[in-house]
């Protein structure tokens, strides 16, 4: 597929990738910028998914990284959200290959329009508290039903997974953002590399494509994650939320009629 495009798309595509990394590690959902993007070049959709994962998978991981080494995320405290987070991701990964190409074309411009409505409409609760929650009877249920559900979120879409882990974290544990936003990145990259080996195995991935964009993607998490760190993810939100809803509609005109 790589080979038949134009240079011109090429950039394109790693500009859109680099601005989906950056996003992605300020307050998450780059994936509603990759996946219409994908689509928009005439990726199949199971392809398109399995591409993304792998593109998705080097933006996770540098953040991650950098939320780590910022000492914004405690993998020991969250092994639960682990496990649950990966078992997740493997079911909805396999839901995924069972669901007919045409019902993915429809129904992808819907996921991505509706988590885009979620992120304009949803208010950010305030959280200020810089610890990690207490460790209480019910934390350990919470990390369960949390990891599983957007850990298969994950595995079947994906788009805006990022931003609902953020979100209810902060919801649910009563953390601010930068340490919802540290989960965030850690268990984003738990279910991007376990849905990416599925998609392997399945032959869902477009490899010189998505290794190409992934580099992007790096790139603009790296800028990211440390830009967040420093000035939080409020400046980025109007951009974000303006070019999802530009490209959703446009997939869905695409799709629907």
């Amino acid at each position: 597929m790589l080979e038949l495009l134009d240079p011109n798309t090429l950039i394109i595509l790693g500009m859109v990738a680099l601005a989906a990394g950056f996003i992605d590690a300020v307050a998450g959902g780059g994936g509603m910028l990759m996946v219409p993007a994908l689509l928009s070049i005439g990726l199949p959709p199971h392809i398109a998914l399995g591409t993304n994962k792998l593109s998705a998978t080097f933006a996770s991981s540098t953040a991650a990284f950098t939320y780590y080494r910022k000492k914004l995320f405690s993998p020991s405290f969250w092994i639960h959200a682990f496990l649950a987070t990966f078992i997740g991701a493997i079911l909805g990964t396999l839901v995924v290959d069972y669901i007919s190409t045409e019902w993915l074309e429809k129904a992808l411009p819907l996921v991505v329009l509706a988590t885009a409505a979620y992120t304009i409409w949803h208010r950010q609760p305030k959280a200020e508290n810089h610890n990690l929650p207490k460790d209480e009877p019910h934390l350990k249920e919470k990390q369960w039903a949390q990891g599983l559900t957007l850990g298969f979120y994950d595995g079947v879409a994906g788009p805006g997974t990022g931003a609902f882990w953020t979100v209810s974290s902060m919801s649910m544990y009563k953390m601010n953002i930068l340490l919802s936003s540290g989960l965030a990145k850690a268990m984003n990259f738990v279910s991007n590399i376990t849905s990416l080996v599925t998609f392997i195995i399945l032959g869902h991935v477009n490899w010189a494509l998505g290794l190409t964009m992934g580099v992007c993607l790096m790139v603009g998490a790296y800028i990211g994650a440390h830009s967040a760190i420093k000035f939080g993810a409020k400046f980025i939100r109007p951009v974000f939320v303006t070019v999802v809803v530009v490209l959703s509609v446009k997939l869905a005109i695409d799709a629907w009629l």
